[in-house]
């Protein structure tokens, strides 16, 4: 009997060591990487990159978005400074043979002492997928001509690779932000919310909402920037008067929700090669029987895995995230919609609000219900991972406030800025990866294969 006890009791311990090693194997990393420690400051109005094109009434600011589900149409979005001109858009397959012309309206806006250029905006229309196309505007006064390729026509084995970015704001960090990710190339970006940081300044200084647009004009005027709102597009500021939300945004960034049946610009889809995107919007109703809830709800059964594949989710305030900064601020948007994402299969849900980096494990936390305790997110295969991709840069600097210990849902986070990309390979395989800006701009810092939830749920967490 004793033998058998020392028999039991050293099985018991040889359990405890393995439970103990596999959970170091499958502990999060904590990055202990720390940034430089200057100031993250805005960059100055007379810096190179808000320059103002030469030539009177040159058309400045120039961005484009999907125009409708799949982008075989374009939305040109510019301004002008001087006066209106015109809102004709011409464009073709070669800079000298700019042989279709569209025709757009303009819009403009007072914001206290601040009142806009004129905002145009071209809808370019019955475009085919995977071609070059080249665009110009401005004619009767300064012509500038930029150039776009169309994403490929939606399909299950389609590649494309989007560029991941948040928070961007337009500080030195949000311009090595915006390099790295030039370097490193995409198709698309997937923009998560909080442009400009305009609100940052007294009365809310309205031209920085025009000197970032001329920054991210490098990159945005030349492939579609997808456009989600943030707390920073808010610009809801009784004191000064203005209680009208979301002003200076949407008069100035257009989204397609039409095209995807929504009835507002905050929340809406498209289908870019393999992916169906959707954009939720954290700061507008999305209790059940709103607008919103009663879209997602329809927009989810819209979904054919069989011709895109890759279901993504963008919002602004992230659903998961170990960071003091902005905790739990998500919850009660995931408390109305995790289940439906998780019953969907989702893929990967990207989020911005925290100025870090996290990524997750497949987690959900939907079990819950009132009288069973479970409340803790668990290990689900099923579930989405997530990623809060909120360090582009912006002027409120870094959020490095982590809690401790690293909770088990999170797989990699660190306090830098950066930006990340996805290279979806096929129906099946994703390739994810983050680079932060102190590194050289290919450098890797946290990437990981996705396998896709509806071809092949396999455990890609390693």
């Amino acid at each position: 009997m004793p033998g058998a006890r020392r028999r039991l009791s050293g099985l018991a311990a040889l359990a405890v060591l393995l439970a103990a090693a596999a959970a170091v194997a499958d502990a999060g990393v904590t990055s202990e990487y720390r940034r430089k420690l200057e100031a993250t400051v805005d960059m100055p109005l007379d810096a190179d990159v808000f320059r103002v094109p030469p030539g009177y009434n040159a058309p400045q600011q120039v961005h484009i978005t999907v125009g409708d589900q799949t982008g075989t149409a374009m939305i040109v979005s510019w301004v002008t400074a001087n006066e209106l001109g015109n809102s004709t858009v011409m464009y073709g397959g070669a800079p000298d043979r700019l042989d279709r012309r569209a025709d757009g309206t303009h819009t403009r806006y007072d914001y206290f002492n601040y009142t806009s250029g004129f905002i145009h905006h071209c809808t370019l229309k019955n475009l085919k997928h995977s071609t070059k196309y080249y665009y110009a505007m401005g004619f009767g006064h300064t012509v500038r001509t930029f150039s776009f390729t169309t994403p490929p026509k939606p399909g299950p084995d389609v590649p494309i690779k989007f560029g991941l970015i948040g928070d961007l704001g337009q500080t030195f960090d949000s311009n090595s932000t915006l390099s790295h990710y030039e370097a490193n190339g995409g198709d698309a970006v997937l923009f998560v919310g909080d442009l400009s940081y305009a609100d940052n300044y007294p009365l809310h200084d309205n031209r920085r909402w025009d000197s970032w647009a001329r920054f991210v004009e490098r990159s945005a005027a030349y492939q579609p920037w997808l456009w989600t709102a943030g707390n920073h597009e808010l610009n809801f500021a009784p004191e000064l008067g203005e209680t009208t939300p979301f002003k200076p945004f949407t008069h100035r960034y257009p989204t397609p929700y039409r095209a995807a049946g929504s009835t507002e610009p905050f929340w809406y889809s498209v289908k870019l090669a393999s992916a169906h995107v959707i954009v939720l919007a954290s700061y507008s109703a999305y209790g059940k029987y709103t607008p919103q809830w009663t879209w997602l709800e329809a927009e989810l059964k819209r979904v054919d895995r069989r011709a895109t594949p890759w279901l993504i989710v963008l919002m602004h305030s992230p659903w998961y995230n170990s960071n003091g900064y902005h905790y739990m601020e998500g919850e009660t948007m995931r408390v109305q919609f995790e289940r439906w994402l998780v019953d969907a299969k989702a893929d990967l849900v990207l989020a911005g609000h925290v100025h870090a980096y996290e990524r997750s494990r497949r987690v959900s936390n939907v079990a819950y219900d009132v009288v069973n305790g479970r409340a803790t997110p668990a290990r689900d295969l099923g579930a989405p991972v997530y990623v809060t991709i909120g360090d582009g840069g912006n002027i409120e600097g870094i959020a490095d406030n982590f809690t401790r210990p690293q909770p088990a849902y999170s797989a990699f986070r660190e306090a830098s800025f950066g930006h990340a990309t996805l290279e979806i390979v096929n129906r099946t395989h994703a390739h994810y990866a983050w680079h932060r800006n102190h590194d050289g701009a290919k450098v890797v810092a946290d990437d990981v294969w996705l396998t896709n939830r509806y071809w092949m749920p396999t455990d890609d967490s390693n």
